[in-house]
């Protein structure tokens, strides 16, 4: 009996590498942008630099996951989006309102700050939809085939469909 391999068929697809693309672009973003917001307005966050540094840390990993085709991560990275939407729809306003006279200013005008927390609001409702469609596009589908079969589905003699199980 010939050796068999795993084949992963959905990772091949030109949609998939773009969801995969898109999904690491978006929380390298967020993470960036939380990140200039949490150092710009660093006096002015009362505590919640931990909170904010948490969440850079845990967008870095979870885009490190997504580059090695981790599926899992997907949903609870659409799930901290939601969150940090509804923080950032909050956020924002109140930094324009400490764009007056008689304010302690941030690093950053409080101002930028606040376009930069609002920004953050379509960001991660593109991150939202990008991890849900990844999600669905099943990067964890494994096909057992033949070692012979295998090598001609990589020189793309065969379709995925085309090729008989082990």
């Amino acid at each position: 009996m010939a050796d068999t391999v795993l084949i992963h068929p959905n990772r091949d697809k030109a949609e998939s590498k773009g969801t995969k693309a898109g999904v690491i672009l978006l929380l390298l973003a967020s993470a960036g942008l939380i990140l200039v917001v949490t150092l710009g307005g660093w006096s002015q966050l009362q505590g919640a630099q931990v909170v904010s540094f948490a969440y850079v840390i845990v967008y870095v990993g979870m885009a490190f996951f997504v580059s090695r085709w981790n599926r899992g991560v997907l949903p609870v990275a659409a799930a901290l989006a939601i969150l940090i939407a509804v923080v950032a729809a909050v956020a924002g306003p109140a930094w324009f309102d400490r764009d007056k006279a008689g304010f302690d200013d941030p690093a950053l005008e409080p101002s930028i700050l606040g376009l930069l927390t609002l920004i953050l609001i379509p960001v991660q409702l593109l991150l939202i939809v990008f991890a849900l469609r990844g999600f669905q596009q099943q990067w964890n589908v494994e096909i057992e085939v033949s070692r012979d079969e295998a090598e001609r589905y990589r020189r793309g003699d065969r379709e995925p469909g085309q090729i008989q199980p082990a």
